[in-house]
This record gives structure tokens, sequence and C-alpha cells, in this order.
């Protein structure tokens, strides 16, 4: 006996569903990083603009020490208002998770 062909779909249609929301939280979880927390009083790769680091010579120096290229970089004067997060969407910046942690422990140094 045939099953009817409603049902097939159906449970096709559910398997479906089961797989895409599955895979929906990784695809969230890739695209939206775990925010970098900053030791109290330093400056922060998620929240300090690129402008305020460059005006303090302390944040100054990490940047120049772990992003030489962001320093000579000619639109620099076109990101100061964004922050190290902002622009680590951008493949140029060569600024991953692990960068950004390891930039964000260097500025937690240089604030003590």
């Amino acid at each position: 006996m045939k099953r009817p062909l409603s049902a097939g779909a159906g449970g096709l249609a559910l398997a479906l569903c089961l797989a895409v929301s599955s895979i929906a939280p990784m695809a969230r979880a890739q695209s939206t990083p775990e925010p970098i927390v900053a030791a109290p009083g330093a400056f922060s790769v998620e929240d300090t603009s690129i402008g305020d680091m460059l005006a303090n010579p302390a944040a100054r120096a990490v940047l120049e020490k772990d992003m030489p290229a962001l320093i000579a970089y000619p639109g620099l004067d076109l990101i100061v208002a964004m922050t190290l997060r902002q622009i680590s969407v951008y493949p140029e910046t060569q600024l991953d998770e692990a960068k950004l942690t390891a930039i964000q422990k260097d500025l937690d140094a240089a604030s003590k």
C-alpha cells in the first residue's frame, strides 16, 4: 500500500526544519562573536574609538606595536570614529578574534 504523498512531503518538511534549526545557532555564533571584556579603566577594542586610542600615548603605543599598518593607513582619518571591533569586519585589517584579544590584553596592561 502506498503512503499518501502529503505524508512523505510533511516528513521531509519536518526534517528540513529540524536541520535548519540546528544549523542556525551555529551560524549566529560565527557571525556575532562574544564581546572582549576590557579591564576596569582600560581602553576597549569593543567600545573605544580608534581616535581616542591614538590621542592617548599608552594606547597609541599599543596600536603602533600591534597594528603598525593601521597607523600608516592613508585613510586613517576616515575611520577614527570607529572601534577596532567595527573595522575587524574588513578582511584587509587582519583583525581576527585572536588578534583583537591580544590587543585587548596589551591595552589592559598599558592601563596599569
